[in-house]
Parts: C-alpha cells; structure tokens; sequence
C-alpha cells in the first residue's frame, strides 16, 4: 500500500509568476523536480470558485481558481505524482474560523445551494478527468471542523466542563457534504473521498464529529487530520487520536495539514507567522534545520505505527512559500472581512531557506 508523501503547493502558480526561483545542490531547478528527487508522491491542491472581485482584481495566496489549479496538476502528473483536490467551496479561505459562500451562491435556496455544490463539484473532477488530470482523492471541504458554506452548513459547537462536545446543525452540513461526495461518485466511485478536520491532536472532537458522519451514512474513504504541534497539542496526542480513530471507524488517515519552522530568525524585509512566543508551550524538536526534519520523521513514525496499515501519510503544507506572493491582496481581505497587512510569514516553515535553497529537511521524504 502506498504511503503518500505529499506536499500542498497551491501558491506556486502565483511564485513563480513573481519570479521566485528554487535551488538544489547550488543549482536552479523546477520545484517539481527537486520534489520528484526527495520522493514526494503526491501533490496537495486547493481550488477556490471564483477568486477574484467584479472589477477582476486577484485576491492572492495563490490565486487557485480552475485554470491554476489544472496548470499545476499537469505538472503534478508529468512527475508521476497523484493528485490530492481540497475544494474550499468558497471564493477564498475556508477553515474553522470562516467558511464564506462564493458570491455566487450566497442568496441562494437550500436545496439550491445543494445543487451547486453538486454541479460545480461534478463539472471540476470531470474536466480534470477529461484532460488525463483525474484526482486520486478528493476533499469534500476545507478544514470542516466547524461545518462549511456557512451559515447553511454551519455547525454549533458546545463543550461543558466534562469535555466532551455537543454539536448542534449536522444534518444541514452532512446534506451539503452529501450533495459533494454523489458528485464525485458520479464522475468516478474509484475516487477516495476524504474529510478533513483540523486539531489533530483532540480525540474527542474527532470521536464527537466523526460518530455524526457514520450516523449520517456520509460515504467517504480517509479522514484527514490538520496537525501543527504549536497549535494541535502533543504529538502522543496526535498518536492516541489516531490510532483511537483509525480502529473506532475502520477509515485511512492522512495528516493531511503539518509544517514545523527551521529558524527563527527574520527575512530581510520579512515578517514571520511563528514568533517565538508561539512555539514557547510546545517545542516538540528545536526550531532548526535539524529540528525540522526530525519532527517530520518522528511524524511520520507515528503515522506508519497506526495499526492495520490505516495511517497513510503525510502533506505538508506549502513548502515553497515564500515572500513574494501574499496571503491576501487588500481585496481579498475585503471577501473574508479581515483587515491586515499583505505579505507572506510562512517563509520560516517552508523546506527551503530564505533564497530559495532546497534544505535537508527534505531528506524526512526520502527516507519514508
């Protein structure tokens, strides 16, 4: 059985149109090829509907409508990769803190709304398979946790002092998620479906969750996991969560979401999203080139430690971001009500250094 190591490069398209540029052993290279070289097998790709305004200005972080989304499957594929297709089902961002209709969809019916997530769900996997591009999996939303096309698909979340969650509104969610997962089906029934969750390390929200989507008969394949240490508890949490769910609902799993930084120090002209104040509670590895590969090798240890061969990977997320392209253009932010600076603060995370120079974080993919 294959173990997916895989790497979520959705800004790619949008970098290399800023002239950013990758290196390996000293020498310019494709970023698909330096890929291919350390083993990555799978490629991780977002694909929102319609990321741009009535005037056409771009919204940023990668612009990933259609077109972007087919140009870098292609790629994906030339390099004997399979492809991973995570649909946000918004215009933008979409993760469990927001969970925007695209514009076009917003005053729609229900049962409307279900019948476009249903054709734009078919219409994209269809095309993609026509052009020789066809997804080996499918996400049926981004980081669900919290429900998705909100408010019509949104969840409600309690958790009293025993700790343990009442979720209110899952019917609605899982009609959605239904209408989604026939798409797919419809298109292929060989496609694997997977849902996605974030904070990876909770074992009761996926068992709160999870016990839902198996009352509901939501037909899916993997469950995903999101899993940033600093943010998803201890990595013994991830363990005992997945090996919990692995056996409790007979599913795959794939850390679908993970990243560590190599450094702490700053980008000329840069700013970083992991300061060190955020690593101060969980520092599973130190934040160096060495702590980095080492945490994605304990990770995928873990995975692979799943019992009855369900973990099946590992993505990680956006490698290759660095700072010229921006998360969000000042119109994108306007989509999803947000107000902050533009610019990259990934740059600390990703597997090459702040010139683009290929690290030996990468050697954790080749030995899996």
């Amino acid at each position: 059985m294959k173990f997916y190591r895989g790497a979520d490069i959705s800004t790619l398209d949008e970098l290399e149109g800023k002239g950013v540029c990758f290196y390996s052993g000293g020498k310019k290279k494709d970023l698909f090829e330096i890929m291919e070289e350390r083993g990555v097998n799978m490629i991780r790709l977002r694909i929102w509907n319609d990321p741009y305004d009535e005037n056409g200005n771009p919204y940023g972080g990668g612009t990933n409508d259609y077109a972007a989304t087919e140009r870098l499957a292609r790629r994906a594929k030339e390099h004997g990769m399979d492809i991973l297709l995570d649909f946000h089902y918004s215009d933008f961002w979409a993760d469990p803190g927001k969970q925007f209709k695209p514009k076009a969809w917003r005053d729609l019916s229900f049962e409307k709304l279900g019948d476009e997530v249903y054709n734009y769900t078919f219409d994209t996997v269809s095309r993609l398979s026509k052009e020789g591009l066809k997804p080996a999996m499918v996400q049926i939303g981004n980081e669900i946790t919290n429900g998705f096309l909100w408010d019509s698909g949104k969840l409600d979340f309690q958790k009293p002092e025993t700790g343990e969650y009442s979720i209110s509104g899952y019917e609605n969610t899982a009609a959605l998620l239904q209408k989604g997962i026939k798409a797919v089906r419809d298109v292929d029934g060989n496609i694997n479906i997977m849902l996605q969750l974030d904070f990876g390390g909770d074992n009761k929200l996926y068992r709160s969750w999870f016990d839902l989507a198996v009352k509901h008969n939501l037909d899916f394949n993997t469950i995903g996991l999101s899993y940033y240490p600093y943010w998803h508890r201890t990595l013994d949490d991830l363990c005992q969560n997945m090996n919990d769910i692995a056996a409790r609902y007979n599913k795959d799993l794939i850390v679908v979401e993970t990243a560590y930084g190599f450094t702490l120090d700053t980008p000329s002209g840069g700013k970083l999203v992991l300061e060190e104040s955020v690593f101060k509670d969980y520092r599973p590895f130190p934040i160096t080139v060495e702590g980095q590969r080492d945490f994605l090798l304990e990770l995928s240890k873990h995975i692979k430690e799943v019992p009855n061969n369900k973990g099946r990977g590992f993505v990680y997320w956006e490698p290759a971001w660095l700072s010229r392209s921006t998360w969000a253009t000042k119109t994108g932010m306007k989509y999803i009500e947000h107000e902050g600076e533009e610019g990259s603060s990934w740059g600390n995370q990703a597997l090459f250094d702040f010139s683009g120079n290929a690290l030996p974080s990468w050697d954790a993919f080749k030995e899996n």
